[in-house]
């Protein structure tokens, strides 16, 4: 299993309302689960386009969007968090 301290999660929206509760409840996510990983936001627009996604916010774990255009409540998005933490392949030795 990969390393969760070793993990990138982002968070990319426009800086709405909506997109700085994303940012905030992972963070709360993040330090309820107690992973030592940092919570990046990001505010590009560009970034998102890159993405290929149509709205936002988005959270991004290891580069890959897991929440599209929605804010789960935190114990939904910490599970989320872990499902995708504990999927993650392990990094090349």
């Amino acid at each position: 299993m990969a390393n969760p301290s070793r993990m990138t999660i982002e968070v990319l929206g426009s800086g709405c309302a909506k997109c700085k509760r994303l940012f905030e409840q992972a963070k709360d996510a993040v330090r309820e689960l107690g992973l030592d990983t940092e919570v990046s936001y990001i505010t590009d627009i560009q970034k998102i386009v890159e993405l290929g996604v149509m709205s936002s916010p988005v959270l991004t774990i290891g580069g890959s969007p897991v929440i599209v255009g929605m804010v789960p409540d935190t114990p939904k998005l910490k599970e989320i968090i872990h499902e995708h933490l504990s999927a993650s392949p392990s990094p090349a030795a």
